[in-house]
């Protein structure tokens, strides 16, 4: 029920769309000869003609469109007619090529807003981060740290934690000897490296048998991200030097002690390397009965691992009235439709894999389970967020979505004159077939995920 219940709630924004280009078209007096649900893929479902408008339904339901005279060629109306779209004024024609990006944006606030006006309360996406039962070894440095159970996590390494995910990866990124180390890590350890050892240069090979003194506290990295790691809106990863298993070896060798005796297979920067690589502090803020508080640094083990629980609660954003409901209703939608734009710039730019771009199978299996588990109202939001998905989509200057359609006429306009219309269909079929060949892409995707899961 679950499902159906987001199945329904994407079709809604799809006929919402359609339906915005279909009254925007209605209302400059352009005849629509078509009013199609679903993708004209497959066998029709359903088809009835009223008036000059028939309705068709497919049986490929994601999808929709509004079919113009000037779409058949067979159409009867003159080529001069006041109902063809291709007559009416540029401005006309960008504001029905537009109004289903208008739509979907209209109803994405309406149902932000029936939201906090049902629950009285919208999610903020920030949750409060709370330290759970200690649970590491008596050895472990957490014990030292001050850190107690019930303490608030503010703070990791300077990154604001308001939620989870960003604690969790940092923790883990700061895993003892993970291998990664930066180059000013490095180079800052083997200053100090020469000023306890001056006789011996850089890329010299340390003679054997030679006593090299080691710094009693090496320089080491520590692990934080910005807001958008923080966010999940992109990757995080760890930038710096892979350690070599050389270097490892080299590293095994003088752990724990104050000075290396040579091998004759080293360099004084390759010494730099393997003091670099070691441990990775986290340094917490936290709060505990009202009071700031900036503990001991906190040092995980190989696995990333410091020993602690953690608990968290979500929170909310009270919308009990016109001027909240208002305001809150804008902030979620502002703040979460800045982070789509940003993953999808990501995305773009291949800092975010096209194998973690998800689709229609996949927003449907997770809605059915939001709505199974935190209730009705998080179904809607998710649909409100999708609804500003698919206008952002849209928008974008690409043929066969309504940016390409808007990329067109701005070329006319400033042009004086239209584009070939056989051009433009031909482009449009290109980019239609690319499209649907990242539908199938993104599907088979969504499956694999679910098949994991």
């Amino acid at each position: 029920m679950s499902i159906i219940i987001m199945i329904l709630l994407l079709s809604l924004l799809i006929l919402v769309h359609e339906i915005g280009h279909f009254a925007a078209a209605r209302a400059f007096g352009i005849r629509v000869d078509k009013f199609g649900f679903g993708l004209p893929v497959g066998p029709t479902l359903f088809r009835k003609k009223f008036g000059d408008l028939e309705i068709l339904v497919h049986a490929l339901l994601l999808g929709g469109y509004v079919s113009f005279p000037d779409d058949e060629k067979d159409c009867e109306l003159p080529k001069d007619s006041p109902e063809r779209f291709v007559n009416k004024p540029a401005w006309q024609r960008a504001i029905v090529v537009s109004a289903g990006v208008i739509a979907n944006v209209l109803c994405a606030i309406a149902l932000v807003m029936f939201v906090a006006i049902w629950t009285k309360q919208l999610p903020s996406g920030d949750y409060e981060i709370y330290a759970g039962e200690i649970n590491a070894p008596e050895n472990a440095s957490i014990w030292k740290s001050g850190l107690k159970e019930g303490d608030r996590i503010l703070k990791a390494n300077g990154c604001d934690i308001n939620n989870a995910y960003s604690f969790i990866t940092i923790v883990k990124n700061s895993a003892k000897d993970n291998g990664v180390v930066t180059q000013q890590t490095i180079d800052e350890n083997f200053a100090k490296l020469k000023a306890l050892n001056p006789g011996l240069s850089k890329d010299e090979i340390i003679p054997k048998d030679l006593s090299i003194r080691l710094p009693e506290e090496a320089h080491c990295d520590v692990i934080t991200m910005d807001k958008y790691a923080a966010k999940g809106a992109k990757y995080f990863k760890k930038e710096g030097l892979t350690i070599d298993d050389r270097i490892k070896a080299l590293e095994k060798l003088i752990d724990g002690k104050n000075v290396y005796i040579s091998d004759g297979n080293y360099t004084m920067y390759d010494v730099a390397k393997a003091i670099s690589n070691g441990v990775h502090p986290i340094n917490l803020v936290v709060e505990r009965e009202g009071k700031v508080l900036e503990l001991n640094p906190i040092y995980p083990d190989e696995k990333g691992i410091i020993g602690i629980g953690l608990g968290q609660k979500q929170t909310m954003i009270k919308t009990n009235t016109i001027p909240t409901i208002i305001k809150g209703s804008c902030d979620y939608l502002w703040d979460n439709t800045y982070m789509m734009m940003y993953s999808l710039g990501q995305l773009f730019t291949g800092n975010i894999p096209l194998k973690d771009m998800h689709g229609v199978v996949a927003i449907t299996k997770i809605g059915g389970d939001m709505i199974e588990k935190s209730g009705k109202s998080s179904g809607i939001l998710l649909a409100a967020l999708i609804s500003m998905n698919l206008a952002i989509l849209n928008i974008l200057p690409i043929p066969a979505l309504d940016g390409g359609h808007l990329m067109f006429l701005l070329i006319e306009k400033i042009t004086g004159k239209p584009l070939d219309e056989k051009v433009i269909e031909i482009i449009s079929q290109i980019f239609f077939s690319l499209l649907i060949i990242l539908m199938i892409f993104v599907v088979f995707n969504d499956i694999t995920l679910l098949v994991r899961k």
